[in-house]
C-alpha cells in the first residue's frame, strides 16, 4: 500500500487551513511541487495575482509560480484572516504580509487575498487565489455592523 503524504493524509481528514498553512509554506520555500499538491486537479482553477491577469488552469498556475520562484522564494504570511466555511467549499480572505527587497534591504508590504476551497476527492484544494495589491503599512479593515431602524 502506498503511503499518503503529509498534505494528502491532513487534508483528506483535516481542514482547509491545513491546505493554507501548505500553501504558505510552499511560498516561502519556493517548492512548486508542494504548491501545486495544494490546488484542485479541476480544469477551471485560477489565479490571480496583485495587478496580473486571471490565469486559468493548472499548467498557466504553475508557470506563473515558477516564473516567480526564479527570482527566489516568495516571503508572504498570511493574517487577520475571515472566513466562511459550508460543507463542501470555503472561503478565507487574508491580509499577507509580504517580505520585498528594497533598495536599502528587506521592507514590508500588504497584499489582500482571497482563497477558495472545495472539498474534493482528494481532500480539501485551493480552487482559487486573487491577490491584490495592498500598501506598504498595515491596511486597517473598514467594516460596519448591522444597522437597525426603529
Amino acid at each position: 500500500m502506498r503511503k499518503k503524504s503529509k498534505l494528502q493524509a491532513a487534508n483528506l481528514e483535516g481542514h482547509p487551513d491545513d491546505v493554507e498553512a501548505a500553501f504558505y509554506a510552499a511560498l516561502q520555500n519556493a517548492d512548486i511541487d508542494k504548491l501545486m499538491a495544494c490546488w484542485a486537479d479541476e480544469d477551471e482553477i485560477v489565479c490571480i495575482h496583485p495587478g496580473g491577469p486571471r490565469v486559468v488552469g493548472a499548467m498557466a498556475i504553475r508557470a506563473t509560480f515558477e516564473a516567480m520562484f526564479s527570482n527566489g522564494s516568495i516571503r508572504a504570511w498570511p493574517e487577520n484572516a475571515r472566513k466562511t466555511q459550508a460543507l463542501a467549499s470555503a472561503v478565507h480572505n487574508v491580509l499577507e504580509r509580504v517580505e520585498v527587497l528594497g533598495p536599502d534591504g528587506p521592507t514590508q508590504a500588504w497584499v489582500i487575498a482571497t482563497n477558495v476551497y472545495h472539498r474534493t476527492a482528494q481532500g480539501w484544494r485551493m480552487v482559487a487565489h486573487h491577490a491584490s495589491p495592498g500598501t506598504t503599512s498595515e491596511i486597517q479593515e473598514v467594516s460596519g455592523g448591522p444597522q437597525v431602524l426603529h
